[in-house]
């Protein structure tokens, strides 16, 4: 299909509307291709919507960024939450736990779906919620995959609540054995009975695109249960990173 006309609007129209009615995530070169673009242009385009939040990037590859899936429930069952919603489904029938699908924001990271058992209905889901990184295991894996520039929001979010940065005990540490082990794990944290696992997916370039993170009560945890639930969550982070063809995968 060819660009329907040759004014910078006209251009990101045609970029949204396509990226928004793939079934999968595109390329640059298929939306280039599909609308007749040179690719540099196609890409600087691209690139402002992204930044503006009307597309996400993920690698290589482009789907329905933030901002369309307020206006457009099509949109949202081809974004990252339609795509991994049955990896959710799958990992919660798996463990008997809870699962939540999070995103780093500006200086947390955010639930943008979850699912969870009957069984675990006293718990909280927290979806819509910002989580901070010193508190939650989904944050601490997505920041732990970040360079140091990256970080400091988050750092300067937790220092700001009180939260030691440096010496054994304190986050960074913290970031740096999440980052050598790629599982967050949190024990009684924010509340005493309620502990979980995290782990990222990750882009090409290897920054955090999401998280998957299972949630269930603290006895669940123990370290003779952790084995299965890691390679329960390990299976799925490497789904979801198939599904979104991220070569990074859940490391």
């Amino acid at each position: 299909m060819p660009a329907s006309g040759s004014s910078a609007v006209d251009k990101a129209l045609d970029l949204v509307e396509t990226v928004i009615r793939s079934d999968r995530p595109l390329r640059l070169s298929e939306i280039a291709d599909a609308l007749g673009l040179q690719r540099p242009t196609a890409h600087r385009v691209l690139a402002d919507l992204v930044r503006r939040g009307w597309i996400m990037r993920i690698g290589d590859r482009y789907l329905p960024g933030a901002a369309v899936l307020q206006l457009s429930r099509t949109a949202a069952a081809h974004s990252l939450v339609g795509i991994a919603r049955p990896v959710l489904e799958r990992l919660s029938a798996a463990t008997s736990m809870m699962v939540n699908l999070q995103v780093p924001e500006t200086d947390r990271s955010r639930v943008v779906d979850v699912v969870r058992p009957e069984r675990l209905e006293m718990i909280s889901d927290l979806r819509d919620e910002l989580l901070p990184v010193h508190r939650f295991a989904g944050p601490l894996t997505l920041v732990a995959a970040m360079d140091e520039q990256a970080r400091a929001p988050y750092l300067a979010a937790a220092a700001a609540a009180g939260h030691p940065l440096d010496g054994r005990d304190g986050l960074r540490a913290e970031l740096d054995r999440t980052a050598r082990t790629g599982w967050g794990v949190q024990i009684g944290r924010t509340q005493p009975m309620v502990a979980s696992v995290s782990r990222a997916v990750h882009a090409q370039d290897g920054g955090p695109v999401c998280a998957l993170t299972l949630v269930g009560p603290t006895p669940e945890f123990e370290e003779r249960h952790l084995p299965r639930l890691r390679t329960g969550l390990l299976a799925a982070t490497e789904e979801l990173a198939a599904a979104l063809g991220t070569p990074g995968g859940g490391r």
